[in-house]
């Protein structure tokens, strides 16, 4: 056993660090070996499409959800937007906020075909399973109402 030495438990990951690609993920996005696809809105879930992202990376944080606990969320790097998954039907109660957009019934979403997506459709968090677990739409909306006001306060100011 080494004297003086001592295990330092890595930090939890953040949805903003999450959100931020790795070298590697770029590298594989040079590459181009990944595809995406689109998937119809409103059957087994609403989106919830939040601009600025880092509002949406916000709100995610207030609410205290673990971003390693399989909530989908996806980044579209390119036009800085954050896509949350909500359940089917709900995402309406986002509608009218400043920055929001709610994809449902009509709508489409890309969403990555492979692993590692493409930075238009990035996976900050994944879904784990078949019937992945999903934002509640009104604790998205309170925290981003609440965000909002305070980026609006800080505007006038």
């Amino acid at each position: 056993m080494a004297h003086g030495s001592a295990t330092v438990a890595s930090p939890a990951p953040s949805w903003h660090r999450l959100a931020q690609p790795t070298d590697r993920r770029r590298e594989l996005w040079r590459r181009g070996s990944d595809s995406t696809r689109w998937i119809e809105c409103g059957r087994r879930w609403d989106a919830v499409a939040i601009t600025p992202l880092v509002c949406g990376l916000d709100a995610l944080a207030a609410m205290r959800l673990g971003p390693r606990s399989g909530y989908p969320v996806l980044a579209d790097l390119v036009r800085d937007v954050l896509y949350v998954l909500v359940p089917s039907g709900t995402g309406s109660a986002a509608a009218g906020l400043p920055g929001v957009r709610v994809l449902t019934a009509g709508s489409q979403l890309l969403f990555p075909a492979t692993d590692h997506g493409t930075p238009a459709a990035h996976w900050i968090s994944p879904p784990r399973e078949a019937l992945p677990r999903l934002v509640r739409a009104d604790r998205l909306t309170h925290h981003l109402r609440a965000i909002t006001d305070v980026h609006e306060k800080a505007a006038v100011s």
